[in-house]
């Protein structure tokens, strides 16, 4: 009996931690979403990362109190290239500008996520589009949402009828990862209907766990852009492995996110 109470009391504390989160993933997008709107040429490399860094901090500046005074004893990571495992206890992997290049250009396609990581599973995570207002959450064994309505992978069982997505994960990635980036796009354009290319990864991944595409990989990768969709796809219904099928973990070299239907035929189609 009070083994079940303290199960019990974890998942509403929980709950209450995901409904929190939201909030500060919410306030730190209005604050990126004011900075955002005029195309400004860089001259250097130098000057971009600047501007990278100031858009991570605007967010930070909001999200590190706040997610810290939800959990003081947390740690903290906000690399958003971090990969591998993380030490005992619980993290919170934040990723205050995902695709914050593409903020700079005037692009929509940008979002704040925030993932409490616990024993190196993720158990809540937050995702807020600043432009559309949406906010996609999941917390472990409760389902993903958007803004409240429950999400759900898709039912294709033919990844030739399948749209399909994959990501680069670093700006300067090795060439053999870079390689098998471009050999695989080319698998997919033969056996899938249409195959997307674009960062960030976490909002392909929205849309894997929305039902709006139906599987998305990415060879290498890191713990701030994967983690986030993993728990969402996974909540939503989906199957999460490595590229050959194998479980995902951090320190895998490859990820793959599919509606169950195509799973199969997307490991296949990623191994040749």
């Amino acid at each position: 009996m009070s083994e079940t109470l303290q199960t019990t009391d974890v998942a509403a504390s929980d709950a209450d931690l995901l409904a929190q989160t939201a909030i500060a993933v919410r306030e730190a997008g209005s604050a990126l979403r004011e900075r955002f709107g005029e195309v400004v040429r860089y001259q250097s490399r130098e000057e971009l990362m600047r501007a990278l860094a100031a858009n991570d901090d605007t967010a930070l500046d909001i999200l590190r109190p706040r997610l810290t005074r939800l959990r003081p004893d947390a740690g903290w990571v906000e690399d958003e290239l971090d990969g591998g495992a993380l030490p005992p206890g619980e993290w919170w992997v934040v990723d205050p500008a995902e695709g914050n290049v593409n903020h700079l250009h005037a692009l929509p396609e940008w979002a704040v996520t925030a993932t409490l990581v616990r024993e190196n599973q993720p158990v809540l995570t937050a995702v807020h589009l600043p432009l559309t207002g949406e906010t996609y959450t999941a917390l472990t064994g409760a389902g993903a949402h958007l803004d409240g309505r429950p999400l759900h992978v898709s039912q294709t069982a033919d990844l030739g009828l399948s749209i399909v997505a994959t990501s680069q994960a670093r700006p300067d990635e090795d060439e053999k990862v870079v390689r098998r980036v471009g050999s695989s796009i080319t698998a997919m354009l033969f056996d899938a209907l249409v195959v997307r290319a674009a960062v960030p990864a976490t909002l392909h991944l929205l849309n894997v766990a929305a039902g709006r595409i139906d599987a998305f990989w990415q060879f290498a990768g890191a713990r701030a852009d994967l983690l986030p969709g993993a728990l969402l796809v996974t909540e939503a219904g989906g199957r999460i492995s490595d590229a050959e099928g194998r479980p995902w973990t951090p320190q895998s070299q490859s990820f793959l996110a599919a509606a169950p239907g195509v799973h199969a035929e997307a490991v296949s189609t990623l191994s040749r």
